[in-house]
């Protein structure tokens, strides 16, 4: 048995995304230091806020102003921050029912250790030095003076979310860092490419053949070990006419990107098709596998020549 595969994989991108009035409150009043939350049909008031109430469905627009102190609900310990999280030192994740409100907010604590952190500690907010209208103008919580104290009982009181220059979008950085790990069968799949080679596996029970390999039936359930190989060559099921240029793809446009179900193949994978005009691409077509020196995958189909395939012999494949 070959050793399985794994490799670090980083997904990284800029989230974007627009705010509508509850939102835009919300962190337009965290730059001007200012909570506020949103008053539900039952009287309770949510903090952070929503813009449909969740008991009723409905829309709400009754904004509230909260303390800026507040009482630890629960917590968790960080005994090793990651980048880009608030503290870089050892901090806890807190949920925290700020005075007035009746939901929690999740945030850092910054504390000296596990043991000075407890359910029912006050806290406040501690504001960043510069903000810009994100939930990171909170830096973080920290103890409050008044330990012990009650949860203030006043009314919160109405806001009407009017600021000068509100925050209409914000942009977050999205980082997910992992080991991938393809598994037994694909990392057959991924091996046999190396030699240039299209490995799938077959079902005991329905005989279908998975290219890529999956490892079991997906129909039937059942382990696949019977190793197929098929191809190289293949008919185009789809397609679709590429008009937008990726980030640091340099291919000319238009292109097509297309299912190719490979011969003896019952799963169709996916390939870019050149070596023929955009427009002249269609189902049916027959292609065949083009590689480049050092590459582990094919760099794109081309033609065969032959005439197309009958539409009978890959309709199940569409």
């Amino acid at each position: 048995m070959p050793e399985v595969l794994k490799a670090p994989l980083v997904v990284e991108f800029p989230f974007t995304r627009s705010l509508g009035p509850v939102q835009s409150a919300f962190l337009t009043g965290l730059r001007e230091q200012t909570v506020l939350g949103v008053k539900a049909a039952d009287g309770k008031v949510l903090v952070p806020p929503v813009e449909y109430d969740p008991v009723t469905a409905a829309e709400i627009r009754d904004l509230v102003e909260v303390e800026s102190t507040g009482t630890v609900t629960t917590w968790a310990w960080n005994h090793e921050p990651r980048r880009g999280q608030p503290l870089t030192t050892p901090f806890a994740w807190v949920l925290v029912r700020l005075d007035g409100a009746d939901t929690a907010l999740l945030h850092a604590l910054d504390a000296p250790g596990p043991d000075a952190v407890h359910t029912g500690m006050r806290v406040r907010v501690r504001w960043a030095a510069e903000r810009t209208g994100a939930i990171t103008d909170i830096a973080c919580f920290e103890p409050s003076d008044a330990e012990g104290a009650e949860a203030a009982a006043a009314e919160p009181a109405a806001y009407d979310g009017q600021f000068d220059e509100p925050v209409t979008g914000i942009v977050a950085a999205a980082r997910l860092d992992y080991v991938y790990s393809p598994g037994r069968a694909q990392t057959a799949y991924i091996n046999a490419l190396a030699d240039r080679r299209t490995v799938g596996e077959r079902c005991p029970s329905c005989h279908k053949v998975y290219v890529p390999p999956r490892g079991a039936c997906p129909t039937c359930g059942v382990a696949t070990t019977d190793r197929v190989e098929v191809g190289p060559a293949g008919t185009v099921t789809t397609f679709c006419i590429v008009n937008v240029k990726a980030k640091n793809l340099d291919i000319e446009l238009p292109y097509v990107y297309a299912h190719i179900a490979l011969d003896g193949a019952d799963l169709a994978l996916h390939g870019r098709i050149a070596g023929i005009p955009y427009d002249q691409v269609r189902m049916g077509l027959r292609v065949e596998p083009v590689w480049t020196e050092g590459g582990r995958y094919p760099d794109h189909y081309r033609p065969t020549g032959e005439p197309d395939a009958d539409y009978d012999t890959y309709k199940e494949l569409v």
